[in-house]
């Protein structure tokens, strides 16, 4: 027998065994039609005498990899998960679940109320939804517990962390790891139950020490940022030693009934998407990579050597270009340091850290580049040093290769003129550290090719990067928003706010640095390097505040001089800032005529943001950015966003729009000459 259930599973019959095939490309996501198939393979397993169980598995690469997210922002229709688990704990026949790809989520859940649960080796497992602003839903915080205990529960449920089939059998979450043929194992553990029913939920939790278990709580609410999720999750967790499982159930749904449908979730749902969407080109530019399998990087500074570690990691071979041998030694040292690093940490093996290693030719020879397939150039950021390392590059780099500038603000047309192919230049924006930091700003030049920008996308993808397609404006689509983020933050010190006050507020809300903390933390020298280079095309008429260049005038350049912004001692940032500063931002609202007045911490984070959505719009609206949520990515990726809060368009979404119109109005008021507000539709194609 081979049977089509509810368009999304399929049964069929092995050894009097039910197979129900989950057949719901491509994570195979527990969908209505999904759960609803279930129920109906699960009557007729128990209305078929000569069935001796049943195993549920899944089709393609994956069993179910989670729920329907789609399905949580609306009323949820029955079967829900919870009713399909509570038929599978009911039936009079054994099931046994049988894992390969990942079971996350709901898909988890599924498996833990099955009677046993037969894994591929490389199958993985975790209850994500924390990090999704709910908790699990289904009996996760209560079936985990009665197997794994209460500490190693509120870990891995708190983080969302991911483990192996390995590590899942090891804390009896798992119970047979398999090489070979995972059906055939799966089918043989249900003639080996022979009838039996193996219900977690009538297992007593293990309890650990007091100690073990605070020590997880503390944890796990540090790396949550004590989020309304982590909490209520911990509580949850609890009521599994305390109440009795059904109690703890309707606890754990109720709760988890409430927060998918508050801000948290939605944003959270809302990135989720989005992320996967950035990763994707506009139909008008659609095209297929140019394979990659050795990367050339062109100066073996901070940044390149970050660079050059992430294509090692992705099993490139790599070529690390300096001019000057001892610079290319010290570069090569990071690299190798890097990976000893990892190895004396045990975080990798020693093989591993070796291949890698092994991959990574060090060359100060220009003619070498001929065997890269992409060429990622990383050195100084100045135009004329970038063009003339382009003229090197295009004269030694085979045709065909990607030619790519890592910049933060300079003009990608204008270093690809410098070469005679410029349909294969674009640039790749990599966030520091580079081996560390997700977001990767792929931009796209006014010659850039198809298959370059596809390629560099990919690329992107292949170092575990979130990468977002971005137009050649000045500062792409990150650091344009950033820098009206930053001078708004600057107005609100001349309006009557101290620095500390601005970045409190920002932290407060969930900014991971506020951005005086951030300047002193980058060097202020580098803001001021800009500035200097843009004096002599800056209206004198409009608001600027130059703060910033007196304390890098008095050698305060951040951290790395002890002094910017704050001061520091031993390398401990000041709480507040000192007389210095403060005489500097007093003198600068005086020079303006403006009488101080302290900002509250909720004025001060709406202006930041209302600053960020109305250059957003306008990125968006000269196309430098191509979808609103590659703007919500970028700014949650690569600049401490606050990832509950969705993004700033998402945010901009939920705000009434009769205020957002009204308080834009004022706030673009008060930014002086030069200051343009976004207009209706431009905030309509925002808000979109």
């Amino acid at each position: 027998m081979n049977e089509e259930i509810s368009g999304k599973v399929a049964t069929s019959v092995v050894r009097d065994v039910l197979i129900i095939e989950i057949r719901n490309p491509p994570i195979n996501a527990g969908s209505l039609a999904v759960r609803q198939g279930i129920l109906d393979a699960l009557a007729h397993l128990n209305a078929t005498p000569q069935l001796l169980g049943a195993v549920i598995i899944g089709g393609g690469r994956t069993f179910i990899a989670g729920s329907d997210l789609r399905e949580f922002g609306k009323p949820l229709e029955d079967p829900q998960l919870p009713a399909v688990i509570l038929a599978i704990e009911a039936s009079s026949r054994p099931v046994v679940a049988a894992l390969h790809g990942a079971a996350l989520g709901g898909g988890f859940e599924l498996a833990l109320g099955c009677d046993a649960r037969v894994a591929d080796r490389q199958a993985v497992v975790g209850l994500p939804e924390v990090t999704l602003g709910m908790i699990p839903g289904a009996g996760g915080t209560q079936r985990l517990p009665r197997r794994a205990g209460l500490a190693k529960s509120i870990t891995l449920i708190c983080t969302g962390q991911r483990i192996s089939a390995v590590e899942a059998e090891a804390l009896r979450l798992v119970d047979q790891v398999v090489d070979g043929n995972l059906l055939e194992s799966a089918v043989e553990c249900v003639h080996r139950l022979a009838g039996r029913k193996v219900r977690i939920r009538d297992e007593q939790v293990r309890v650990e020490s007091a100690q073990e278990i605070a020590d997880a709580e503390r944890q796990a609410l540090h790396k949550g940022k004590r989020r309304p999720s982590v909490v209520a999750a911990i509580e949850s967790i609890h009521l599994a030693a305390t109440h009795p499982i059904d109690e703890a159930l309707a606890h754990e749904r109720a709760v988890f009934q409430r927060f998918r449908m508050e801000n948290d979730a939605f944003a959270l749902r809302h990135l989720f998407f989005a992320e996967r969407e950035s990763s994707k080109l506009p139909a008008d530019v659609s095209a297929t990579a140019r394979p990659v399998r050795t990367v050339a990087v062109v100066g073996a500074g901070t940044m390149g050597t970050g660079i050059a570690i992430c294509a090692l990691d992705a099993k490139l071979k790599v070529l690390l270009f300096e001019r000057d041998a001892t610079a290319l030694q010290a570069g090569t040292q990071r690299v190798t340091g890097h990976y000893q690093g990892r190895v004396e940490a045990g975080k990798m093996d020693a093989a591993a850290a070796a291949s890698a290693e092994g991959r990574l030719t060090p060359t100060t020879d220009w003619a070498s580049l001929v065997d890269a397939d992409v060429v990622i150039e990383a050195v100084f950021e100045d135009m004329d040093i970038k063009c003339e390392v382009f003229r090197q590059i295009d004269r030694y780099a085979r045709p065909g290769a990607v030619l790519a500038t890592n910049t933060s603000y300079l003009d990608v047309d204008a270093i690809a003129s410098a070469t005679t192919r410029p349909g294969d230049v674009l640039g790749l924006h990599f966030f520091s550290p580079a081996n560390v930091m997700k977001l990767l700003e792929v931009v796209r030049g006014a010659r850039t090719g198809p298959e370059a920008l596809a390629t560099g996308m990919a690329l992107g993808l292949k170092l575990r990067k979130v990468p977002v397609l971005a137009g050649n404006a000045f500062g792409f689509i990150g650091n344009r928003i950033y820098n009206a983020y930053r001078r708004q933050c600057e107005f609100m010190l001349e309006d009557g706010t101290w620095p500390e006050d601005v970045d409190h507020a920002l932290v407060s809300m969930g900014f991971a640095m506020g951005p005086f903390a951030v300047a002193d933390l980058s060097g202020l020298d580098i803001a001021w390097r800009m500035r200097k280079s843009q004096a002599a095309t800056r209206d004198p008429r409009e608001r600027y505040v130059d703060i910033l260049d007196q304390l890098c005038e008095q050698g305060r350049l951040g951290r790395k001089s002890g002094a910017g912004y704050y001061t520091y001692a031993e390398g401990r940032q000041a709480k507040t800032t000192d007389a210095t500063v403060r005489e500097i931002i007093v003198r600068a609202s005086t020079q303006r005529g403006i009488t101080r007045q302290p900002l509250g911490a909720e004025t001060i984070q709406r202006r930041a943001l209302l600053a960020m959505v109305n250059e957003a719009a306008f990125l968006l609206a000269e196309g430098a950015a191509a979808r609103p949520g590659d703007i919500d990515v970028v700014m949650v990726q690569g600049y401490g966003f606050p990832r509950w809060e969705g993004g700033p368009a998402f945010w901009a979404r939920r705000q009434d729009r009769t205020r957002l119109d009204i308080d834009l109005d004022h706030l673009v008021a008060g930014n002086g000459l030069g200051a343009i507000r976004a207009d209706r539709a431009m905030l309509d194609q925002l808000l979109a």
